[in-house]
């Protein structure tokens, strides 16, 4: 019997149901409501539930959006059910033989960040589940994508996360003389179906491990306390500046706290002042403890 499981997100809208199984392997697609539908017979009957918004259908998972007129916790379980139960009955995630050729749409735009070296760039569509990070084109197994984004000569670094890629440049370029020609490869390459990044194949690395729950489990109070306060006002506001922070230690005697920085927040200029007067702040407060120091180790 299938079992699905159930992750949220960075977006309190969007919830994923994830499968043991790839679902879809080299397409991707999203629906918007029940007219567009005819490639995935589950897409339409989870489109009956009047607060589905948008279904994101991509590698291992199913992502849903919903309209606001309900709660996640009142209804992700259930919708889990149902979701394994049309599965279990033979129910059709996708129709892959109606969709070999069929472009689906997508729309990337970029943002600026506070590092002047990076730009995101943010599609309408999710592209990955686990944030990652490539320092160079030899850490790309992963993903295609980001090979293929290594190739042009001015990138120095990519990092995906949710819906957008960050991209660090090398100073050869100005961001207004390759902007268009990158935003339109990566808008293209989706479109085509092409594998953005296989979930399997990322590389357990120190940094995964530390986001998973097991990891979790095995910290000390004030540990977890920190995760939760990261996860909770801080990643929201660094994953929209195109970055991503991760909890890498804390000394009970040193008062010390370590996070890595990674995409647009790692060696950018403006990080070593929001550690200190935002989130060094944020602990002290949150934590009655005025004695902790926050410092940052670049991913």
């Amino acid at each position: 019997m299938l079992k699905v499981t159930i992750r949220d997100t960075q977006n309190p809208a969007i919830v994923k149901f994830e499968f043991p199984d790839f679902i879809t392997k080299s397409e991707s697609f999203e629906f918007k409501n029940i007219d567009e539908t005819a490639p995935s017979p589950l897409a339409k009957q989870l489109f009956y539930l009047p607060f589905v918004k948008t279904v994101y259908i991509s590698g291992n998972f199913i992502a849903i959006e919903k309209y606001s007129i309900v709660e996640w916790h009142e209804v992700k379980e259930l919708l889990a059910e149902q979701i394994e139960s049309f599965v279990d009955k033979g129910g059709k995630i996708i129709n892959i033989d109606e969709n070999k050729s069929k472009k689906v749409p997508v729309t990337v735009y970029a943002e600026t960040t506070p590092n002047p070296s990076v730009l995101k760039f943010v599609a309408s569509r999710l592209l990955t589940k686990t944030s990652v990070e490539f320092k160079n084109i030899d850490e790309t197994a992963a993903s295609p994508l980001a090979k293929e984004l290594f190739k042009f000569p001015f990138v120095k670094e990519v990092f995906l996360d949710e819906n957008y890629i960050s991209i660090t440049k090398y100073d050869i370029n100005e961001w207004q003389e390759i902007t268009q020609e990158v935003r339109t490869f990566i808008k293209n390459y989706i479109e085509e179906g092409k594998q953005i990044i296989d979930e399997t194949q990322i590389v357990k690395t120190a940094n995964h491990e530390k986001q998973q729950e097991e990891y979790f489990n095995n910290l000390d109070v004030t540990s977890q306390q920190i995760i939760n306060i990261l996860d909770e006002y801080v990643k929201p506001a660094v994953a929209s500046d195109g970055g991503n922070i991760i909890f890498e230690s804390y000394d009970e005697t040193e008062k010390r706290v370590k996070v890595i920085l990674q995409g647009a927040c790692s060696g950018c200029p403006s990080s070593t002042f929001t550690l200190k007067n935002g989130i060094e702040n944020m602990l002290k407060e949150m934590l009655h403890d005025q004695n902790i120091k926050v410092e940052a180790v670049n991913g």
